[in-house]
């Protein structure tokens, strides 16, 4: 595939090392820091401008593997092997632990939720996801998946709807009584991801049936993407849009990355353009924020930025690091990355001219 010439490029600013695998990444509303958890039960936030680090919690043994900062920038939440969540309140820099919610026999790998419109946390263990207010610091509802355990979790963009997938349905429970029967659509296998389109019109799963599954906002019968060569692992939703007004919707399934986008024949649907670059499997996907720009980390080293989600725009190789996770500072400045054995690194947007690769 050509590679082209990016407009901007992203040069490696800073690195440093936790004391494991890193096992997820969430940066601070205001780009200032990340946030980063490892397997060894850590979670340490790490300043983009000086490097300093600070310990926000010490390594517990067990990991430590899901964490999300609230949309307001105000909360900071992580769960783990332990089975329990903490919650830090987010102030000028300074994180201070405000709650422990504890399941001692529950492992919480499941993604940690924010509402995207309320500062409401949702959390799974096991076949239950809880809903906890930080304005009341309560728990405000207990739902029950029943069917299996959670694997997944994600808001409607208006905050109203919680989707949770797990074997054979997603179902969606309404916030403004969670005690009514959600509704329920069948998937026919285990979902590992789910999420809904930044502008709501879609519902996306990736499935064990090595498919991904869509649905039209309101719709019972879904597209069906088939043909991965194994489980589809990860989805990422671009917050911008095609030409023909609908996102981009990128998914792994081993060592594959694959964009689709709306066809312009809508009977058709959506069409699939392949990524094949990796060449070990893909740990995690995201689009830059407002853009087009995709971004793919695999355990083979190579961090690549696709053009409009299907050209090679950049590649940053680190043949010694195995990627484990990504994410995107909010404006889109910036991108750390995680690897297997502890590595933390954070690249800033720069321009060509300035030497950086």
């Amino acid at each position: 595939m050509p590679k082209t010439q990016p407009k901007s490029s992203f040069g490696l600013l800073r690195r440093t090392t936790l004391s494991d695998y890193v096992t997820a990444i969430a940066w601070s509303l205001d780009g200032t820091y990340v946030v980063a958890a490892s397997a060894a039960g850590e979670v340490v936030q790490y300043s983009v401008k000086t490097g300093e680090s600070t310990v926000l919690l010490e390594n517990q043994g067990g990991s430590v593997d899901t964490l999300a900062i609230s949309a307001d920038g105000q909360f900071l939440a992580a769960g783990g092997q332990a089975g329990t969540v903490w919650i830090w309140q987010l102030e000028d820099q300074t994180a201070t632990l405000i709650e422990t919610l504890e399941h001692s026999r529950a492992w919480i790998d499941c993604p940690l939720r924010w509402n995207p419109q309320h500062p409401e946390l949702a959390f799974a263990y096991g076949r239950y996801v809880e809903v906890w207010d930080a304005a009341e610091r309560s728990v405000v509802t207990t739902l029950n998946f029943e069917a299996s355990s959670v694997l997944d979790m994600a808001w409607h963009p208006q905050g109203d709807r919680l989707s949770v997938s797990g074997s054979q349905a997603i179902k969606t429970w309404r916030r403004e009584d969670w005690d009514d029967d959600p509704t329920e659509l069948e998937t026919g296998s285990a979902s590992d991801a789910i999420a809904w389109s930044f502008d709501g019109n879609y519902l996306a799963a990736g499935n064990h049936a090595r498919s991904v599954l869509m649905w039209s906002d309101g719709d019972s019968d879904p597209w069906r993407m088939q043909g991965f060569p194994g489980k589809v692992r990860q989805l990422a939703w671009s917050m911008s849009t095609t030409f023909l007004g609908s996102p981009m919707l990128a998914s792994t399934s081993s060592q594959s990355v694959a964009v689709w986008v709306q066809a312009d024949d809508l009977s058709t649907g959506w069409e699939a353009k392949p990524l094949d670059i990796h060449k070990r499997t893909v740990t995690a996907i995201a689009f830059q924020p407002q853009t087009l720009l995709l971004a793919s980390a695999a355990e083979d080293g190579l961090l690549c930025l696709w053009d409009k989600g299907v050209r090679l725009a950049q590649t940053l190789k680190n043949p010694s690091i195995e990627f484990s996770c990504l994410a995107w500072s909010p404006s889109g400045g910036a991108i750390a990355a995680g690897g297997s054995q502890g590595e933390l690194l954070v690249w800033t947007k720069t321009t060509p001219a300035k030497g950086f690769g």
